[in-house]
């Protein structure tokens, strides 16, 4: 293989050689050409030779004929350039047919691979390269089947040689970097990995993955080095750990008996030393191997003293994994404490449920840890078991259930696990507690809500929520219930909710439209501003899904309680009270004329429309405007005003949002339409120009 490689680049270097040659038959000068016809007959004679060696077999005339050779004769140049022609489509065929029976032996390489069959994939790949030495998928693909098969050298080897087929292939070095990290070859490894984000950046979150692993493995290493030369040395905790996990792998003891041994080395394995000896000398599996151990851990037996000893091992599987990677990763391959760790959250024993929770709290606060948690425990019942610890304050452990909660949803792969079973594990008892909030359950609320705002993030979930008929009217009564102040404090994070979910238009949310909305113009008069601004967020988001709601907060004098609210500086404020406004606008001539009455020279608007930075804002405004223009003697009183400057600014602005744009373009039109004096401003600042290139926009 390596003699083909090397013939095959002996040829592309001599490309540049023929190339020459051919210029010098074609030159003027007749010893050049002469020459050139010499060099080019040993070349003709080369290509001739039946089979390829590294010897060079060639014979050189070294006394050459004054004559061209007679395969040059009758026009030696053009004679040789056919020649050359011929041999170089005559090396096309055959280079399609081998890239044909390459590309088919790779296939079966990919076969045989996916059936885990890794030594013949890597025979067909090899006879692949046989066939076709430049093609880089073998190379890649016979790498990652030597990675299999732990020939890890072999694997780099051709990981090499798949760059020099194509010196950005981003496989070439993924598969050398992980080869190397089984070498234990840690910066090679990290170097490979770096090498893929400089040659496509949007590697980058894959490139962090592996560049943590290589991190951990060194630890990994590092940590077992270190603990196996305090072993070495004796004495001390080093040769506690190994003592007292001897003492517990005898089976068939008391539970008092394993119950003291735990707790002797729950001290002893404190620092990394001790974790890592307590891993290194099998600490996990004797653990969950011991028949007493494992009966308690599954509530098989609820005797006092089986759950002591059920809290002994969950205090020390605490212990070990603080602060350690590897650990957390051993403990969490193990079946009985997988599934001991879920089911105990909702165990009858305080204690024993306080030490599960501690566990999961440890997993929870970091990425990696929450990775491993959503990877091997069964997440439903984890979160069906977290939501009954929330709703059961009596065991005092729902504020360590909920931040449990609250961290995992920061994963997309934890939310993504609940779309298919979120009625039963998140909706359901959510629900319920909003029905009966209470002194005992109210602190906790808060934080509920935020986890629950943060699984919404996700399409799925949140359209869920939104179509829960339960949901809404879980909503209303909780509303009403901390409206009428003994629970005030639960409001604003509800609220906030409540526009979340109300991003998506539903039948459900139609259907309490109304009833929602009249909640929400009682909280228009609450003393709280955040209070005030988020239910006016809940109006901004729920009256667009609703006819029947725009109508009863006209009567309840939204417009007037809306444009109050504008006169103040609050920018969230300021957003959801002009899509409020504009909503109702859109809808009745009645409340344009409430708007007007309350300001004859839309001023709040023309205000909004000159100083907001926020698009949104601007776009609401000049949209509300446009609806007011619509009422007889509205333009007129506009006259003298900066309305037309203001409306073709936004005109001609180059606004991320078109729609801001198009509505100011409307409002110009509907502005001049109804008092034409307003063109003869709009001439002066050349707005005809601009008004005929935005036409697009509402076409």
């Amino acid at each position: 293989m390596m003699d083909k490689l090397e013939d095959f680049d002996s040829f592309l270097k001599n490309v540049d050689k023929i190339s020459e040659l051919v210029k010098d038959l074609k030159s003027s000068d007749v010893q050049v050409q002469q020459k050139a016809m010499e060099k080019a007959d040993c070349y003709i004679a080369a290509f001739d030779e039946p089979c390829r060696t590294k010897v060079n077999k060639t014979t050189v005339n070294t006394s050459p004929p004054l004559q061209p050779s007679s395969s040059l004769q009758n026009g030696s140049p053009e004679n040789f350039m056919k020649i050359m022609e011929r041999d170089a489509e005559d090396r096309r065929v055959r280079r399609i047919a081998q890239a044909k029976k390459a590309t088919a032996l790779k296939d079966k390489g990919n076969e045989a691979y996916a059936q885990e069959d890794y030594e013949t994939a890597v025979k067909y790949y090899s006879d692949g390269l046989a066939e076709l030495r430049d093609m880089q998928p073998l190379y890649t693909n016979r790498a990652q089947a030597y990675i299999k098969l732990g020939k890890y050298k072999e694997a780099i080897s051709d990981c090499e040689w798949a760059l020099k087929c194509n010196e950005s292939c981003i496989k070439a070095y993924l598969h050398m970097g992980k080869a190397y990290l089984a070498l234990k070859k840690y910066n090679e490894s990290r170097n490979c990995f770096e090498k893929i984000v400089e040659i496509e950046p949007g590697k980058e979150k894959m490139v962090k993955d592996y560049l943590a692993q290589a991190d951990l493995e060194e630890e990994r290493e590092s940590q077992e080095m270190n603990a196996m030369q305090e072993f070495d040395k004796g004495g001390g905790k080093s040769t506690i750990v190994p003592h007292l996990l001897e003492k517990l792998s005898r089976p068939g003891q008391m539970p008092f008996y394993y119950c003291g041994g735990l707790e002797i080395l729950s001290q002893a394995v404190t620092d990394c030393t001790g974790q890592t000896l307590f891993r290194l000398n099998n600490g996990f599996s004797i653990i969950s191997s011991n028949d007493t151990i494992r009966s308690c851990l599954l509530q098989k037996t609820k005797d006092p003293d089986s759950q002591e000893l059920c809290v002994s091992v969950l205090k020390l599987w605490r212990v070990i994994c603080c602060g350690n990677d590897e650990n957390q990763t051993m403990l969490l391959a193990c079946p009985v404490s997988r599934q001991s760790i879920v089911h105990l959250v909702t165990s009858e024993h305080v204690a024993a449920q306080k030490e599960c929770l501690a566990i999961l709290c440890l997993f929870s606060q970091m990425p990696r840890g929450r990775r491993l948690a959503i990877d091997n425990l069964n997440v439903h019942t984890l979160v069906r078991n977290l939501m009954a610890c929330i709703s059961n304050p009596k065991q005092q452990q729902e504020n360590t259930a909920v931040n449990i909660l609250e961290n995992f949803t920061a994963e997309n792969k934890f939310c993504i696990q609940l779309r298919n079973v979120l009625t039963d594990s998140v909706i359901v008892p959510f629900t319920t507690i909003l029905r009966n909030i209470s002194k005992s359950n109210q602190h906790i609320l808060p934080s509920l809500m935020s986890a629950v705002g943060r699984l919404a993030r996700d399409a799925v979930i949140c359209h869920a929520f939104a179509h829960d008929p339960e949901c809404w009217k879980a909503f209303l009564v909780a509303i009403r219930q901390c409206s009428a102040g003994e629970y005030k404090e639960i409001l604003y994070p509800m609220l906030g909710l409540i526009i979340n979910l109300s991003s998506i238009t539903s039948p459900v949310i139609q259907e309490h439209a109304a009833s929602l909305c009249d909640c929400c113009l009682g909280l228009l008069r609450d003393s709280d501003g955040g209070v005030i601004t988020r239910a006016t967020g809940v109006l901004s988001m729920v009256l667009p899904q609703s006819s029947e709601a725009i109508q009863h907060v006209i009567q309840g004098d939204v417009v007037r309680t809306m444009h109050q609210l504008l006169k103040g500086t609050g920018q969230t404020a300021t957003k959801y009270a002009i899509k409020t406004l504009t909503v109702c606008t859109a809808a009745s001539h009645l409340a344009r004329e409430e708007l007007v009455k309350s300001d004859k020279k839309l001023s709040i608007l023309r205000r909004l429309l000159g100083s907001s930075g926020d698009e949104m804002v601007s776009g609401n405004a000049a949209l509300c405007l446009a609806h007011c223009l619509e009422l007889e003697g509205i333009a007129g009183n506009l006259l003298g005003t900066d309305i037309v400057l203001l409306l073709l600014r936004h005109a001609a602005g180059d606004a991320k949002r078109t729609a801001v744009q198009q509505n100011a373009v409307i409002a110009l039109g509907k502005l001049c339409q109804s008092e034409p004096r307003h063109t003869n401003q709009l001439r002066k600042l050349h707005g005809f120009e601009i008004l005929h290139s935005r036409m697009k926009l509402i076409t």
